[in-house]
């Protein structure tokens, strides 16, 4: 009997440790799914401050805009100075930085196509201009010749390749095969996709072009170039101006910028160069579209806004693309 008894104590005692383990691994189970689900609602919480932190800096931003152009809206100021300016905010937990840029100091490339939705056609004079950008960035005119042939037959609305260019049969072929667009380019990184388009080029061609979404053609504020933006002149004269001639225009711009597009035109670093009506229609000095970058670090986490801004001639201010990552 006691030793039936004592077998049934030592199976008991057995049981219940049995059960104290279980429990014990129930509970650690437990724990992690809180201590989960409490960082869990921590980051969306985080994630949501920032991001109305963002549309903060964004509203404010379209505000600021829309002051400077009712300053004046045919010619954008330069004071005060907005142009590549860092604002930055402190906010309880981190900061807000933002940062304002001409937003079509850039060669546009869905001005390659002219035409509206997807009845696109070719515009041989933004391919030459386009060429002219890169041999300016020290490019072979074959190499950008090619770039620009797929770029157009990548939006254009026919199936026929042009020269050195690709259609759909190319793309087809590939490992992994996809189609044209047949649209405008809806951001620049679409590039990557596009035959004859290595990383090299990518790089080298980035820091100056842009997908606005128009198909319109590049228009360069002539009173917010900078130095660094001097092959931008370059394209638009075809290479007509060196690189060295377009620095030297952009230097001698007047502290309050020039007074019109003529006085730019006539100054003596362009002396020997008269552009023709649809040239000089391609300097402005307005500024339209504008980039807003904003960096919010808040909480330990950091977080990036970027969004393209245009100013409409009645003064309305409405952002055009938004994004959270950083451009390509």
């Amino acid at each position: 009997m006691r030793r039936l008894r004592g077998s049934r104590e030592g199976m008991a005692l057995l049981t219940v440790l049995l059960l104290v383990a279980v429990m014990a691994v129930v509970a650690v189970a437990i724990l992690d799914d809180v201590r989960f689900s409490v960082r869990r609602t921590t980051n969306a919480e985080t994630q949501a401050q920032a991001q109305w932190y963002a549309a903060g800096a964004e509203g404010l931003a379209r505000r600021q805009i829309a002051d400077l152009m009712k300053v004046d809206p045919v010619r954008t100021p330069l004071e005060p100075r907005w142009n590549g300016r860092v604002l930055e905010f402190p906010v309880e937990e981190g900061t807000i930085r933002a940062v304002i840029t001409d937003g079509q100091a850039c060669f546009n490339l869905n001005s390659l196509v002219f035409g509206q939705n997807e009845d696109l056609f070719p515009r041989p004079e933004a391919t030459t201009q386009f060429v002219a950008l890169g041999v300016a960035l020290g490019l072979s005119r074959a190499r950008m010749a090619a770039a620009a042939a797929a770029l157009t037959d990548w939006m254009d609305n026919d199936a026929e390749a042009s020269p050195g260019g690709a259609e759909d049969a190319r793309y087809a072929g590939l490992s992994t095969p996809y189609r044209t667009g047949g649209v405008i380019l809806a951001d620049v990184s679409e590039m990557r996709a596009v035959a004859n388009m290595d990383d090299d080029l990518y790089r080298r061609l980035r820091p100056y072009v842009c997908a606005l979404p128009a198909t319109t053609r590049t228009t360069l504020n002539i009173n917010t170039l900078t130095p660094a933006e001097a092959p931008l002149l370059v394209m638009l004269t075809e290479g007509e101006v060196g690189l060295q001639g377009a620095r030297a225009a952009i230097a001698a711009r007047p502290v309050l910028g020039w007074s019109s597009v003529d006085a730019f035109w006539a100054q003596p670093a362009l002396k020997g160069f008269t552009p023709d009506e649809e040239t000089s229609g391609q300097v402005s000095l307005s500024t339209r579209y504008f980039d807003l970058r904003v960096d919010i670090d808040y909480g330990g986490a950091h977080a990036v806004r970027t969004a393209l801004l245009y100013a409409a001639p009645d003064g309305a201010v409405r952002t055009v693309i938004r994004r959270w990552t950083p451009e390509e």
